[in-house]
């Protein structure tokens, strides 16, 4: 039995995926036994940073999760795991000023986060019945490709989410690790660490991407297929 070329797309990205989410825990459990040499908690490295970019609405925060750290736009907030919150390493202390990299992308009013902020009210209310929509259109391909096809078109804001993202989280990456070099920070060995686990952090997002994408164009093939026999 031959396996469809996109259904061994997803199985190999879903592979992928999965083997960058246990490099990236993997890493940042071996750079957070690595005591960082400012002996600064992720906290301060934060807090620190946002002072350092005239950034005073801004609270940092400790929140349940591993690797659950993220800045809410909404109530400007940077959220830091126990973690991070508390570690004093090199890990730490990247993903504390990445976070804080995207409170400043906030402050300056960064054009691909305030696209990707305009993204989220529409992405809500489609998310809820979208996958509905898509089995339908998947169960009603013979009759008539109308339902897929607004599938189809929701799922492709899903999928220009993702890659909208990406921007947003290479330059948050960026801005930090030039932040916590230029304000001394990191050692250089420190500084490659912390670029080594952000970077790890980032292929999760490109492969949720491509995984949207090649998620998209197997709904296109059914639709296409569909299509024809009309």
């Amino acid at each position: 039995m031959m396996i469809s070329p996109f259904y061994l797309l997803l199985i190999v990205l879903t592979l992928v995926s999965f083997l960058i989410q246990w490099r990236l825990r993997s890493k940042f459990t071996q750079y957070s036994k690595i005591g960082l040499q400012s002996g600064l908690s992720g906290k301060q490295v934060a807090e620190l940073m946002l002072a350092d970019n005239n950034i005073r609405d801004v609270r940092v925060v400790s929140t349940e999760g591993r690797l659950s750290d993220h800045y809410n736009p909404a109530d400007k907030t940077v959220n830091l795991s126990a973690e991070v919150y508390e570690g004093r390493s090199a890990a730490a202390a990247a993903v504390a000023a990445h976070e804080c990299g995207h409170a400043v992308q906030h402050a300056t009013a960064y054009s691909m986060l305030q696209f990707r902020s305009a993204m989220v009210p529409a992405l809500s209310a489609v998310s809820r019945f979208m996958p509905f929509i898509l089995l339908a259109g998947i169960l009603m391909i013979r009759t008539s490709v109308i339902p897929l096809g607004l599938g189809i078109a929701l799922f492709s804001l899903t999928t220009l989410f993702s890659f909208v993202t990406l921007p947003v989280e290479f330059d948050a990456s960026k801005r930090a690790l030039a932040w916590i070099d230029r304000r001394g920070i990191v050692t250089p060995q420190e500084h490659g660490m912390a670029k080594d686990a952000l970077w790890w952090a980032a292929m999760t997002y490109v492969v949720a991407a491509i995984s949207s994408l090649a998620t998209l164009l197997y709904y296109v093939q059914i639709f296409m297929g569909g299509s024809r026999r009309e």
